[in-house]
Order: structure tokens, then C-alpha cells, then sequence
């Protein structure tokens, strides 16, 4: 009887950053409970994270802006929640909507219990 036997290779240190390169665009998802249920969340790039920073800046002032932001972050990193309108995040209970934007946050290395 034969075996065929894949054996990991082992990346020098040269092909590392094609291997990083590859990547790129990857997303790190987990499962957290949303008013009960179990929803699908993703850490937020870099650059995602500068697009909601820019939008914090806004909030001094601005008492609507604050739900901006949170819309923001929720969009971004929840599987499905891109299409939601306006009037479907007022639908929502506001605690619950913070609790899920404070699990994103802390998910993607931003705030207490990072990248947990």
C-alpha cells in the first residue's frame, strides 16, 4: 500500500512578501449574537477604519452624526447590512446597534479587548 504524502513547504524568507501580498483584501470574520440572533462580522480594514474616523470628526456639533457613524461602522463590517436604508437602522433598537458597533470595533484592534 502507497501513501501520497503532501508535505507543507516552507517559505523562505524572499517569498514572504508575495505570500503577504496574497493577502490582501482577505477578510477575518466571527459570529456575535444581534438582538438574539447570530450575525456575521468582519474586521475592518485600514482604510475603512479612516473612513469612519473622517466621519467621527464630524460629530462635535452634529447629534445626527453620531448615528452616522455607527451606520458606518455597521455597514462596512456586517455580512448583509451594506443594503440597509436609513429607515431600516431606525428600526432597529439603539443599544443593540451600539453594542454590535462596539463588538466591530473592538474585533477590528479599535478600543478595550482588542481583535478579541
Amino acid at each position: 500500500m502507497t501513501s501520497n504524502l503532501n508535505i507543507p513547504k516552507i517559505l523562505k524568507a524572499n517569498n514572504m512578501v508575495g505570500g503577504l501580498k496574497g493577502l490582501i483584501g482577505r477578510k477575518m470574520t466571527k459570529k456575535v449574537k444581534f438582538m438574539g440572533e447570530e450575525v456575521s462580522i468582519s474586521k475592518l480594514s485600514v482604510a475603512e477604519v479612516m473612513v469612519i474616523q473622517e466621519k467621527a470628526k464630524a460629530i462635535e456639533g452634529n447629534d445626527s452624526a453620531g448615528l452616522d457613524v455607527l451606520k458606518t461602522v455597521i455597514s462596512l463590517a456586517v455580512e448583509g447590512a451594506d443594503d440597509l436604508s436609513d429607515q431600516d437602522f431606525e428600526a432597529f433598537p439603539m443599544d443593540e446597534l451600539s453594542k454590535l458597533s462596539s463588538e466591530i470595533m473592538k474585533f477590528s484592534g479599535i478600543g478595550g479587548d482588542q481583535g478579541k
